[in-house]
């Protein structure tokens, strides 16, 4: 065989075996770049690549990070949640057990005042029967007969002496401790910050009722007896030193409870029972209130006694409003409008020295020995 054809040949069978191997790559005309094909890709690039590493991926530029607002700061812990845990966890029957022992204290302590008292009862007597030979003396007059106070019974006089005078009069000293007592059996169930209310409240539950008795007996209790004892002038008065007792005790003790209405509405405003708004907004349902109570207190039921226990009650429940607005102003942080009160209080009284000084000056009027202790003069 000739050379060239020997050389043909090998050619055609290395073609031969060429594509039996591989497809021959699809022809692209001149000019088009392949769809894989990377135009701006340098082949040298990729001579020295490891062909076991991964693929790089290409960084992508980090944005800076936006500015975070700062956190606001935890809410404060809640005082009911800490104060709480002071909170005694009683059981009704430890209730009971508590009010048991707390009245017995009471009246252990009652009981040492009365013992006190019956070494004076027979001045204590005499004071109780003042009001009554003060309203007898202004009924009769400089030269009338005065109204007798008599004793019907033989054990009369030794129980009105011996257990009923120096009993309310133990009532009135011992108003304190009855007070404490009765704080004593509610603090419990109150928060710390409400415990510490408790000398302002001894206190002023004791003044208000003594300042109760002493406005029966001053004032109340000599004007309704003027009243009652001069309905009917066909009737001779003699009255019995017993009846009369349970009138003044019944009258003093009522007024003295009728004087702890502030101490009532600021107690409900501490437990947020009730507003000064709400107060103001229902004052004339108080009132209709007021009356009916009075009504139901009174022994006697005439419109003036009715009308001596009202009166006080009205004014002692504006005055828990403004005990109520003090509070309430506390609570809120505000501060109490000094400038205010002190000009509202400086106007009531040059209008009430006003009205004196017209009555005194055009009418002639002055002090008396019978309330309200200023009127006009004596008829000549």
């Amino acid at each position: 065989m000739p050379p060239e054809d020997k050389r043909e040949n090998e050619a055609g069978s290395d073609a031969s075996d060429d594509a039996g191997s591989s497809p021959p790559a699809p022809e692209t005309p001149e000019g088009d770049a392949s769809f894989y094909d990377d135009p701006y890709q340098d082949e040298s690039d990729h001579l020295y690549d490891d062909p076991h590493s991964e693929p790089s991926v290409p960084a992508v530029e980090s944005e800076p990070p936006a500015p975070t607002k700062p956190l606001p700061p935890p809410p404060p812990a809640d005082e009911d949640d800490d104060e709480e845990e002071d909170m005694a966890r009683m059981s009704f029957l430890e209730h009971l057990e508590e009010l048991r022992t707390r009245i017995l204290r009471a009246l252990g302590g009652l009981l040492v005042v009365y013992l006190g008292c019956l070494a004076y009862a027979g001045e204590l007597l005499r004071l109780a029967l003042e009001p009554f030979r003060g309203a007898a003396r202004a009924i009769a007059g400089p030269d009338g007969e005065l109204i007798k106070i008599v004793n019907i019974r033989p054990l009369e006089q030794f129980q009105v002496q011996y257990i009923k005078v120096p009993l309310l009069a133990a009532v009135f000293l011992g108003a304190p401790w009855l007070a404490y007592q009765a704080w004593q059996f509610i603090a419990p169930g109150l928060y710390r910050r409400e415990k510490r209310w408790a000398v302002p409240f001894i206190f002023t539950t004791a003044i208000l009722f003594i300042l109760g008795g002493l406005f029966c007996y001053f004032i109340a209790l000599r004007v309704t007896l003027q009243f009652l004892l001069t309905v009917s002038d066909d009737v001779e008065p003699y009255i019995s030193v017993s009846d009369y007792l349970n009138t003044f005790i019944i009258l003093e003790i009522g007024l003295g409870l009728v004087f702890q209405l502030p101490v009532l509405i600021f107690f409900f405003t501490l437990l947020r029972l009730t507003t000064p708004q709400f107060l103001l907004r229902n004052v004339r349902y108080a009132v209709l209130i007021m009356f009916i109570l009075a009504a139901i207190i009174t022994p006697t039921g005439d419109p003036l006694t009715m009308t001596l226990f009202a009166g006080p009650m009205i004014l002692l429940y504006f005055v828990g409003i403004g005990a109520s607005w003090l509070l309430v102003l506390r609570r809120e942080g505000r501060r109490l409008p000094w400038g205010r009160i002190g000009l509202t209080v400086l106007a009531f009284f040059a209008i009430i020295a006003a009205i004196i000084a017209y009555l005194v000056v055009y009418h002639e009027y002055g002090l008396t020995d019978q309330f309200p202790w200023f009127g006009p003069p004596e008829p000549r």
